[in-house]
């Protein structure tokens, strides 16, 4: 089993809609929040990257019509919303929490600053990245990429709203698809599997950085996850496969 010191967190907007076709459900970010709270008392630091696409999604915007960059902009609102909720939801549980956003936003949060990032995480807060890395066509998978490089985590760990993990097809539509315990970051791209989009993999690649995937709806898997268990899919270096 590893032992994970700091790790990324990513979180997807539709992991916290529960059952609901929209929004934030609040038993299931409550225990999300719960989970973190439990790892971070371990001395384990977390940050965390969360997705809005329980609220828009930039890319089906612009297929109707809008300009792409503006519903990009827009989904980065949406991911905000989602980062204040969680940080309420982990300051009930007694979790010390600071948010810092891409887009300055003053009132509500503090401007994403790498140096103050890395200390909050050394005086075991838990910090939210939102609004993705500030910037038009960049997913939030990018941007959790990107933030765990730069506050050296050891691992990003996808959480996924009813995926346990990455298939050589898809699940639902061939019965033969075979789930993965590990793979590497090279197969994954060349096989295009589903782990995230292809700039943030191969951000995580060149750097890596260890991936794990799993399915967030199953009882402390984010606890598990983040105890370095054999949960879902392990993303690594050919070097690390054996």
């Amino acid at each position: 089993m590893v032992n994970y010191r700091r790790v990324m967190l990513k979180i997807s907007g539709e992991a916290l809609m529960g059952d609901r076709d929209f929004g934030i459900d609040p038993d299931t970010i409550s225990q999300v929040a719960q989970q973190i709270a439990k790892a971070s008392q371990k001395d384990i630091q977390i940050a965390v990257v969360v997705g809005g696409g329980n609220f828009w999604r930039g890319q089906s915007a612009a297929e109707t019509g809008m300009d792409r960059a503006t519903a990009d902009y827009a989904g980065m609102l949406g991911t905000v919303i989602n980062a204040l909720a969680l940080q309420d939801s982990l300051e009930k549980v007694g979790c010390e929490v600071r948010t810092q956003t891409a887009l300055p936003m003053a009132q509500i949060a503090e401007p994403y600053i790498r140096r103050r990032a890395i200390r909050h995480l050394e005086k075991n807060r838990a910090v939210i990245f939102a609004a993705g890395t500030g910037n038009p066509f960049m997913t939030t998978d990018t941007a959790a990429a990107l933030r765990a490089i730069e506050v050296e985590c050891n691992v990003l760990l996808m959480a996924k709203q009813g995926v346990d993990g990455i298939y050589s097809a898809d699940p639902a539509k061939n019965k033969d698809a075979k789930l993965y315990s590990k793979i590497t970051h090279m197969d994954a791209l060349q096989q295009r599997l589903e782990v995230m989009d292809s700039t943030a993999l191969s951000l995580c690649m060149e750097h890596e950085l260890p991936i794990s995937v799993f399915d967030v709806r199953k009882e402390n898997n984010i606890r598990k996850a983040i105890a370095g268990e054999n949960i879902g899919t392990l993303v690594t270096s050919q070097t690390d496969i054996r």
